[in-house]
C-alpha cells in the first residue's frame, strides 16, 4: 500500500468527473459530504436490470458499476459553488484488468488468489490521498504485487499529467 497526495486537486476531479480517464474502474463505494451527505454502494442491482440491460451494458458478469456510469450522478452532487466538505471513493481495477496486471506483474499470484486491487480516494481538510490496496484471498508475506500495483498507479497517474507527491 501506498499513499499519495494529489498536489493539482482541481485538475484531477476535472480529470476524475469529466472525462472518461476512471470510467474503466468499478465503482464499490462513496461517501460524498456536502450540505448532507450521501452514500453510494456501487453493488450491482441485479433486479433493476433484465437480462437483456445486463448483457447491453457489459454488467453481467460484475459485481459493482463501473464509475463512467455513476461518474455524472457524482458530478451532479459535487458540482455547485462550494466545495465538498469531504469525499472517500473506493475504484476497483475491473476482473479482466486486474487479470491482466497480475500477469504482467511476474508475482506468483493468479487472479484467483485476488478479491480485488482498489484505489481509494480520500478528501478532507482541503487535501486529496490515493491509497492503494489489494485484497487478497490468501495469506501471503509476498508483497510482489502490491509493490508492481503501486508502481503502476503511480506510472498511470504520472502519464495523465496528474502531479503527486509519495506519503510517508
Amino acid at each position: 500500500m501506498t499513499a499519495f497526495e494529489i498536489s493539482d486537486i482541481k485538475h484531477f476531479m476535472n480529470q476524475l468527473l469529466l472525462t472518461s480517464l476512471f470510467d474503466h474502474f468499478l465503482f464499490t463505494e462513496g461517501t460524498i459530504s456536502t450540505g448532507v451527505t450521501y452514500t453510494i454502494d456501487g453493488h450491482i442491482n441485479d433486479s433493476f436490470y433484465s437480462e437483456a440491460d445486463l448483457k447491453e451494458l457489459k454488467l453481467q458478469d460484475l459485481d459493482y458499476l463501473p464509475f463512467g456510469q455513476l461518474r455524472s450522478t457524482c458530478f451532479s452532487i459535487i458540482k455547485g459553488k462550494n466545495t465538498p466538505v469531504s469525499f472517500r471513493f473506493v475504484l476497483m481495477l475491473s476482473p479482466e484488468n486486474m487479470r491482466h496486471t497480475i500477469e504482467r506483474s511476474g508475482s506468483g499470484f493468479t487472479a484467483a488468489d485476488v478479491s480485488g486491487m482498489f484505489i481509494n480516494l480520500t478528501y478532507k481538510n482541503q487535501k486529496l490521498i490515493c491509497t492503494t490496496g489489494i485484497s487478497y484471498k490468501l495469506f501471503s508475506t509476498d508483497k510482489t504485487l502490491d509493490y508492481e500495483w503501486d508502481l503502476m498507479v503511480e506510472k498511470f497517474f504520472h502519464q495523465h499529467q496528474i502531479p503527486i507527491e509519495k506519503q510517508i
